[in-house]
């Protein structure tokens, strides 16, 4: 991949775990830089609010200088159009994932030709985590520090309005 190559990571971020940092580091690696897209989500109901999830993101990604951290509404497409992109990331842990992602990938070159999609998966040790299992393991008073960054942890805690530490 050329270094000058924009690439986008989009989803949700509810919350950033730490296969998608595994997923986003791979990625720095690849592409000049990575614009990871968090989504307002209009069609799903988030624990934490757009701002709260940005802040997030942007925290747990400081350490990445090639990677900066965007809001979208609507279509990822607009959004990669708008940012110069040529490449959409897309975090693949299983088949099922794969696909959905490939179907997603099929619509997603029909609407934008000039924006490729690349499939990355995660660190075997992080296969198996996803934001939807951390809120649940978290809102039923489970331990998520091995599934997030610490910080995300923290907020999650604050969140659930349990106790820190």
């Amino acid at each position: 991949m050329s270094n000058s190559v924009i690439a986008i990571y989009p989803g949700t971020f509810d919350p950033i775990t730490l296969g998608h940092q595994d997923i986003i580091r791979r990625a720095a690696g690849l592409f000049g830089t990575v614009i990871v897209a968090v989504a307002a989500a209009h069609h799903k109901k988030t624990l934490f609010s757009l701002e709260e999830r940005l802040e997030t993101v942007r925290e747990v990604l400081q350490p990445y200088a090639n990677v900066r951290v965007d809001a979208f509404a609507g279509l990822v497409r607009d959004f990669a159009v708008d940012q110069g992109a040529r490449a959409m990331v897309r975090g693949v842990r299983s088949v099922s994932d794969f696909d959905f992602e490939s179907q997603l990938a099929g619509m997603n070159r029909a609407l934008a030709p000039d924006v490729e999609t690349v499939f990355l998966t995660p660190e075997a040790r992080y296969q198996y985590i996803s934001s939807t299992l951390v809120r649940e393991i978290a809102t039923l008073k489970g331990d998520v520090a091995q599934f997030v960054a610490p910080t995300v942890q923290c907020r999650l805690l604050q969140k659930l309005q349990m106790p820190v530490g």
